[in-house]
């Protein structure tokens, strides 16, 4: 497939316990989609400082693409704290590079020739960038797959920004957490998580909802009574960090690549339990997970 498939939103430096790790959703899964030998690309912002020249050069090391101006702000971080089995909770840094990210020509060009998009909720916590989002979105071809990841972090978000989102989205991807979350923010919280998921899907005409409920397996919902389940395998944890990124990007990849809901959704499942196995959000995958698209 020709067509780019891009990461759109926040570069950030996931502050752990045992360093500083880069990341943000939107990089994290163009480097997994780019793993599936998919023409992946990361769009956002990072400061003229070190950990900005550092993060350029690590995505230059992976062979990762990007659009990321160096602007006047510093780059983003975020304190990460992991609880005892590797779960982390956020502390985002205020007004960062990625906070003001402009809808420049070049950012332009490459919505236009954009096959998928996958943005979240985070990015869009400042006017600027997500004024940007959103004229990304509107720029892109008719057949572009949007993925909205939602990513619910602090409190970063509100039903405008959630709205809007779904209404440009063909597929969401949502947590258990942010299912009960998103549910009492439009008055169905007494509704079991798939009837909430299928609520979502038929009102904004989503071709999928991705629940994933963690150590509890996840599932796709499709129109039609289409289901997907998977369990979650058991696996040493190290983190858990980037691990939802990954299963976003390996379902995309597997779609893009002809597969059915029910072997996009088994690669998701085998590549995020492997990357939560790994310290970071960017571990490089074995072969038998790039070997199943080929």
């Amino acid at each position: 497939m020709s067509k780019k498939i891009i990461g759109l939103g926040e570069v950030l430096y996931d502050v752990l316990p045992a360093g500083a790790k880069l990341g943000g959703a939107p990089a994290n899964f163009a480097y997994h989609v780019g793993q599936f030998g998919l023409d992946a690309m990361a769009i956002s912002a990072v400061g003229n400082d070190i950990l900005g020249e550092h993060a350029l050069k690590q995505f230059d090391e992976v062979g990762l693409k990007y659009i990321i101006p160096i602007v006047g702000y510093p780059t983003g971080t975020v304190n990460v704290t992991l609880n005892e089995v590797g779960v982390p909770t956020y502390d985002f840094t205020p007004n960062v590079a990625w906070d003001h990210l402009e809808f420049t020509p070049e950012i332009e060009a490459a919505a236009k020739e954009a096959g998928a998009v996958c943005f979240g909720s985070l990015a869009q916590r400042s006017e600027q960038s997500r004024e940007t989002i959103h004229k990304f979105l509107e720029a892109t071809p008719k057949d572009c797959l949007k993925i909205f990841d939602i990513n619910l972090r602090g409190n970063f978000y509100n039903t405008d920004v959630i709205t809007d989102s779904l209404k440009h989205a063909d597929i969401l991807k949502i947590n258990d957490e942010e299912i009960v979350t998103v549910g009492r923010m439009y008055n169905y919280p007494g509704l079991d998580m798939e009837e909430k998921c299928r609520i979502i899907m038929h009102r904004y005409h989503l071709k999928m909802v991705i629940l994933t409920c963690g150590t509890n397996g996840s599932y796709v919902f499709a129109p039609h009574d289409v289901i997907s389940f998977m369990p979650t395998p058991k696996v040493e944890v190290a983190d858990t960090v980037g691990a939802g990124d990954s299963f976003t990007a390996s379902f995309t990849a597997a779609i893009l690549s002809g597969k059915t809901i029910q072997e996009a959704h088994k690669l998701a499942v085998g590549v995020s339990a492997y990357v939560c196995t790994r310290k970071g959000a960017m571990p490089k995958l074995p072969d038998e997970f790039i070997n199943r698209l080929k």
